[in-house]
């Protein structure tokens, strides 16, 4: 089994982040991002009677890691819906959260699921392979505007209007379906010694807004928020400067926009306490063995005990 989740996926920043969780042997922990299972096994280690772990992932492919273990339960399931699951078990608060939010080298590397554009294959990129628009549903249906937004928003990419004018263009004569057509519009607006810089860019917005990921990713951390006793801590590992800044917003203020509420004596309301001040980042060893941990970026925050939770 180990092997099979090597190649699934390689966890990223495996011991500081599990041990940024605190853990009891006996207490509650949520993974959200199970994926191939690295980060829950290392929970489940340290867990003893008791000691209880829900790991989530909406990707069927994740359910092949499962673990057999008496304190484990598989959430299949979007980590936005983290609220109702932990009411549904019966768990009204826990001890620590962890979430790893990169994508499972698997996605990149399974040519079928349209993640990277290293291979041909359908344009889907659906987390979820049972619900929701595809990557080509997108670049076919939505309007110039809202394509080049969400290059803008979600790439960062300085050519979105362009961009998004030549898809539209494209489109009209035949439907762009897969990765290949797809590459054979976008590639020239690209000089080669920038080409797989900006390709990246452009494959990150269309997945975040296939899988609606900065809207998950909001009510995720608010319900994470509410759902953590006062001393219990969320742990978040980020991979690009959107999904960073809305976790260090809600440690730092306590709401994702990044709006600070201050108190008769100036001083910032925050339901969290940053543990580590300086953000924690894979050493050159661990970049070596797994060059796709380069961009990951730990924080870790503690709820205090005057934590408000509205």
């Amino acid at each position: 089994m180990a092997n099979e989740e090597q190649t699934y996926h390689i966890p990223v920043l495996l011991k500081p982040s599990v041990d940024g969780m605190n853990i009891r042997p006996d207490g509650t922990y949520v993974d959200v991002t199970f994926g191939g299972g690295g980060h829950s096994r290392e929970i489940l280690s340290r867990l003893g009677e008791g000691g209880r772990l829900l790991s989530f992932d909406q990707d069927e492919d994740a359910e092949r890691n499962i673990v057999d273990n008496p304190h484990f339960t598989f959430v299949r399931s979007n980590f936005r819906y983290l609220h109702n699951f932990l009411r549904y078990h019966g768990i009204e608060q826990v001890d620590a959260i962890l979430a790893d939010l990169g994508v499972s080298s698997h996605h990149f590397d399974d040519s079928e699921r349209g993640f990277s554009f290293r291979f041909d294959g359908a344009l889907d990129m659906r987390m979820n392979k049972r619900a929701g628009l595809t990557a080509a549903d997108i670049v076919n249906t939505y309007d110039e505007e809202r394509l080049a937004n969400i290059f803008y928003l979600y790439g960062e990419l300085k050519n979105s209007r362009k961009l998004a004018s030549v898809l539209v263009k494209a489109r009209s004569t035949q439907a762009v379906s897969t990765i290949g057509e797809f590459l054979d519009i976008v590639k020239p607006l690209f000089g080669r010694e920038r080409e797989k810089k900006e390709l990246a860019k452009v494959f990150q917005a269309l997945r975040i807004e296939v899988n609606q990921e900065m809207e998950a990713l909001k009510e995720m951390l608010y319900a994470a928020t509410e759902a953590l006793r006062p001393g219990g801590r969320l742990v978040v590992i980020t991979y690009h400067s959107l999904e960073d800044r809305m976790v260090k917003n809600i440690m730092k203020t306590g709401n994702v926009e990044g709006k600070a509420e201050k108190d008769f004596f100036g001083n910032v309301k925050t339901p969290f306490r940053l543990v580590n001040n300086k953000v924690i980042v894979p050493d050159d060893d661990e970049i070596e063995r797994n060059p796709r941990s380069r961009s990951a970026k730990l924080r870790i925050a503690e709820k205090t005990d005057n934590a408000d939770n509205k």
